[in-house]
């Protein structure tokens, strides 16, 4: 029993990275048990974070393996909007206190040991013709195998202008959008082929066109979904938005 306890602490400690949140699932395929991990709580080897979550004790949560944890919770979950442009450089000032920007395919709510340590806001999105499984221009941020899904910054652009009038002020988006030069005209095309939101594909056009940005003319804006002749009307604190097709 004793070699059987050893042989598994060994194990949990090679697999799970100091930082990494690991679920009760997780520890079944380590071969302990849910009474085991309690065991191994009292004994000070693993500590609680909530019901079904633990971590090793003694070090910090890390901010990236906690979202991929998420992941396996939260269909369609990743980084996106303001948070995945500012992890892309594409940003008008850096934030004395970072708020991650997260959406996910389903409403849902952010575990509180998760929100209490990293402040984060997650809104039901769904913004494209796509699956949760496979959702258009998302991937592990630099590619790195252990890093968040995060959205490609013209899908995080789209994500951000799909806000304003509701939750995001129109001018800070327009002053992010100023650095949004090096945006791929391709990859916006086939997002704003693919939006369900008019507003957006809209406002994205409409920005571009005011702030001179030189992708704007690769768009093929015949062949985009801009809704009606009739203008889109919004009004929030920023004052009435018009935007005409």
């Amino acid at each position: 029993m004793a070699t059987t306890t050893s042989t598994k602490l060994k194990r949990l400690s090679t697999e799970l990275a100091p930082g990494s949140p690991v679920t009760a699932a997780t520890l079944a395929s380590f071969g302990i048990s849910a009474d085991l991990a309690v065991h191994y709580v009292r004994a000070g080897w693993l500590e609680r974070l909530a019901r079904g979550v633990y971590c090793r004790p003694g070090h910090p949560l890390s901010r990236d393996a906690t979202l991929v944890t998420l992941q396996s919770q939260i269909k369609g979950f990743h980084v996106g909007g303001k948070t995945a442009l500012d992890w892309y450089g594409v940003r008008h000032y850096v934030a004395g206190d970072e708020v991650l920007y997260l959406y996910g395919w389903d409403a849902a709510r952010l575990p509180e040991w998760f929100a209490r340590r990293f402040p984060s806001e997650y809104h039901r999105k769904r913004l494209f013709h796509e699956s949760p499984d496979d959702m258009f221009h998302v991937a592990s941020f630099e590619r790195r195998h252990d890093a968040p899904l995060t959205s490609e910054p013209e899908r995080a652009l789209l994500e951000l202008l799909s806000e304003v009038g509701v939750r995001q002020p129109l001018q800070e988006a327009r002053e992010i959008m100023e650095s949004a030069y090096n945006m791929r005209a391709d990859v916006l095309n086939e997002l704003l082929q693919r939006c369900t939101s008019v507003k957006t594909v809209r406002l994205c056009l409409h920005l571009a066109r005011v702030l001179q940005l030189v992708w704007a003319t690769k768009l093929d804006v015949a062949n985009l979904p801009n809704g009606s002749d009739r203008p889109w009307v919004s009004k929030s604190r920023d004052g009435l938005l018009v935007l005409k097709p």
